[in-house]
């Protein structure tokens, strides 16, 4: 499934850049006698993984001690991963954050190539190799893990003096949000990318008018009718699935059975679709039947393993996301749409609860008033917040607003894009808007906020990569 994905794979990293960069300005090297490297191993708790060298830039991977429990430190402490891509320490710096797994190869996010600084990424507790050893959830919660950035944050502002602005895409957008909700002081602007911002999990018919009116209704007939077919199709179909998990070795126990398994990789299809692709794919034969009813069970079956993938919810391919999911359980909310293209009859179990996707043996109670202080205290009290969504992505459909009290803060929607949505795709004005409010907030000098072009070259290998197709129902 992975590599029939390579069509679509050539999107940017969630928060990379698709911009033609403006002139880069030159960084003087770092003051004083100590070497960079020894300044961050001379912080309490850090430890050196490696070093990779990359062309104007030191990249570190490095364990940063953390609390099990911030709010009891001394009951036991973990391991978790930062990468420091350091480039001047007269340089401003970007806090970046997946939500997820830490990358271990030197990236830069579309705001720290647009401020020419330094970055430093976190992984998200509870991902390995991130986790406590015994894991308590209980500990895997909003404010503590902004309590681990706002750690990092002022261990690493000894060396890193200039100013600070945290940024992530998607779930990593969320993580900017809550962090700046717990710790406002402690960055100077936020850049959050595609943030999904469930208020009211009950309540989710916001996603039910996208899908029936994004793009054209040919290109959204031609996909409900892959879909629907794939589900009147079952039994064929989940023959072909059991011979593949039995050669894979893949199993069920979390989800429950392969009938489960099988309806839910159906189901993400459509959505699926619209957070990865572009709608001009809609008319690409090799990827969506054209005419489903007349589509033979492999055409059918490479569509939907193509945008959906029928490895995810097997135990082996949900397990890496099990922080994910609990989170989704306890605190963020999932999506729940209908499908009213696809008769009752076909449709066993809907979109289930990510608690299905959780193994048993982790208990979880749904926490409502999390999202709702949230969104709560965005609305009123953001102060040089960025948000910006796609048009196509229906990750977007319920997302963060700001209102009144809310200072130098802003959402934008970038036209045509999907969850791949940066600030090189707003229109025109609004993307020298945008970056020049980027580097207002980082602190850099007038003249290059006036002319409001991200300030180093565009780089390849740092700034665009292939993405790995990732899991559908997940931000």
């Amino acid at each position: 499934m992975r590599k029939a994905l390579r069509w679509l794979l050539a999107l940017t990293v969630l928060i990379g850049t698709l911009s033609t960069a403006g002139a880069a300005t030159a960084a003087e090297p770092a003051t004083g006698t100590t070497d960079i490297k020894e300044r961050l191993l001379s912080i309490p708790g850090v430890s050196l993984i490696e070093e990779k060298p990359y062309t104007g830039y030191r990249f570190f991977v490095l364990n940063f001690t953390q609390p099990v429990d911030h709010r009891h430190p001394s009951k036991g402490t973990f391991q978790q991963r930062i990468t420091v891509l350091h480039k001047d320490v007269a340089r401003p710096t970007v806090f970046f954050t997946s939500g997820y797994n830490v990358s271990t190869t030197p990236r830069r996010s579309e705001p720290t190539q647009i401020v020419d600084g330094n970055q430093v990424s976190l992984e998200y507790r509870f991902f390995t190799p991130s986790r406590p050893d015994p894991a308590d959830w209980t500990k895997l919660d909003i404010w503590q893990a902004a309590s681990d950035q706002h750690r990092v944050f002022k261990a690493l502002k000894k060396i890193y003096s200039k100013n600070w602005l945290t940024t992530g895409g998607s779930k990593g957008g969320m993580t900017a949000t809550y962090y700046e909700r717990f710790y406002p002081k402690d960055m100077d602007g936020v850049v959050a990318y595609v943030a999904p911002n469930d208020v009211v999990n009950n309540e989710d018919s916001a996603y039910d008018r996208f899908f029936a009116n994004v793009d054209t209704k040919q290109c959204r007939d031609r996909l409900n009718a892959v879909q629907r077919e794939a589900l009147v199709r079952r039994e064929p179909l989940e023959k072909k699935y059991a011979e593949y998990a039995a050669a894979e070795g893949f199993t069920f126990t979390t989800v429950g059975s392969l009938d489960k398994a099988y309806e839910a990789v159906v189901l993400d299809y459509v959505w699926g679709f619209w957070q990865y692709a572009q709608a001009a794919d809609c008319a690409e034969d090799e990827l969506i039947p054209p005419n489903a009813k007349t589509a033979t069970d492999d055409q059918i079956w490479a569509s939907i393993d193509t945008i959906s993938g029928f490895s995810f919810y097997t135990d082996q391919g949900l397990d890496p996301y099990t922080p994910y999911f609990y989170q989704a359980a306890t605190q963020l909310g999932a999506p729940n749409i209908h499908f009213p293209h696809i008769e009752k009859k076909y449709i066993r179990y809907g979109y289930q609860p990510p608690r299905n996707f959780v193994p048993r043996e982790i208990p979880t109670k749904f926490q409502p008033q999390a999202m709702r202080d949230v969104d709560n205290w965005v609305r009123h009290n953001a102060r040089h917040m960025l948000y910006v969504y796609g048009q196509n992505d229906p990750w977007g459909s319920e997302r963060f607003r700001v209102d009144k009290g809310a200072k130098d803060s802003y959402v934008f929607t970038a036209p045509g894009m999907n969850h791949g949505a940066n600030v090189a795709g707003l229109t025109a004005d609004q993307k020298a808007f945008a970056t020049a409010r980027i580097l207002d907030w980082a602190g850099v000098s007038a003249s290059a906020v006036a002319q409001a072009k991200p300030l180093a070259k565009f780089d390849k290998k740092l700034d665009v990569r292939d993405v790995e197709r990732e899991p559908t129902l997940r931000p």
